[in-house]
């Protein structure tokens, strides 16, 4: 379990984290979201003793990263897949760490059959590898010692969609073993695939949380809908009449309320229906929307 309370990072008078609390439990992979510059990084660079906080404290299975024996056998860390020596072949990265953790060299060789590096990649040096390589082996030595929390930041950039695939099962498949993830990622889509619970962050302050469904359900108090009829103009009439926004969309309409009153009104009106639907934009749009003030593009509406 990790536990985040009331924590606080400060550069001068820049404020990366802002007062910030959550739990990431056992069993469940926790996706952490935000536009870049939002706090992640900081965050996760707190969690592994990489950066001292400003004020309150991060603890993982109740015991802060640097006082934890032997962490790389209780914490899988990635933050940053190349940061590695450029001279080293990746098996002799993966070397090292076993040796650091006290691991039998065996455990290289399983590592290197999980992540799909072939024996002529593992002797490749860093500096030849692909992107996409690199974090193959940065998930390999965060998984070395089997751990038993993950915490990985932008773990498939640079993956290819086979690539994307596989990581999501890998990360899916650990959380059903009990493991701990926290996952951090600029890809809502895939995020939205392999996340139990969600962390929507901005200016280094969280601005939701929760999983998918309670997050998107705390959006839909203004619902609007799709629909297409036979008859669009008859549709409008009766929705109208009942003092429901309604708007051209396309080849149907545009309706401001949710899709079971649109049916309702189509029954007793006896007009018939090709399509309706929530105008649901799903994770990206509510991301978009709750982090608006922090994005670097404007956001068309």
């Amino acid at each position: 379990m990790i536990t985040v309370e009331r924590l606080t990072r400060k550069y001068g008078s820049f404020t990366a984290v802002d007062d910030i609390s959550f739990v990431c439990q056992p069993g469940r992979v926790t996706g952490f979201l935000g536009p870049n510059g939002a706090g992640k990084t900081t965050t996760m660079r707190v969690m592994v003793g990489l950066t001292p906080p400003t004020s309150g404290q991060v603890t993982i299975g109740g015991h802060h990263y640097h006082d934890i024996p032997n962490p790389g056998r209780h914490v899988g860390v990635l933050l940053d897949a190349s940061a590695q020596h450029a001279g080293r072949t990746g098996r002799e990265i993966l070397e090292l760490g076993a040796r650091t953790m006290g691991l039998p060299a065996s455990r290289v060789d399983e590592m290197l059959e999980l992540v799909s590096l072939t024996p002529t990649e593992a002797k490749r040096r860093l500096r030849n590898y692909s992107l996409g390589m690199k974090q193959r082996l940065g998930i390999a030595h965060a998984l070395l010692g089997d751990p038993s929390v993950l915490i990985l930041d932008e773990p498939a950039n640079g993956l290819d969609p086979a690539g994307i695939r596989w990581m999501r099962g890998l990360l899916k498949g650990y959380a059903e073993r009990g493991g701990t993830v926290l996952l951090s990622s600029h890809l809502l889509h895939e995020v939205e695939q392999i996340a139990d619970e969600m962390i929507l962050i901005g200016h280094g302050r969280i601005v939701a949380q929760g999983d998918k469904k309670s997050l998107l359900a705390g959006a839909a108090s203004g619902a609007a809908s799709f629909v297409t009829a036979l008859d669009n103009e008859a549709l409008t009439k009766a929705l109208e009449a009942k003092g429901i926004g309604v708007s051209a969309a396309g080849e149907g309409l545009r309706v401001e309320t949710e899709t079971v009153e649109i049916g309702r009104t189509a029954l007793e009106s006896g007009i018939v229906l090709t399509d309706l639907r929530a105008a649901d934009g799903g994770l990206e749009d509510l991301f978009l929307e709750l982090t608006s003030q922090t994005q670097r593009e404007a956001v068309a509406s």
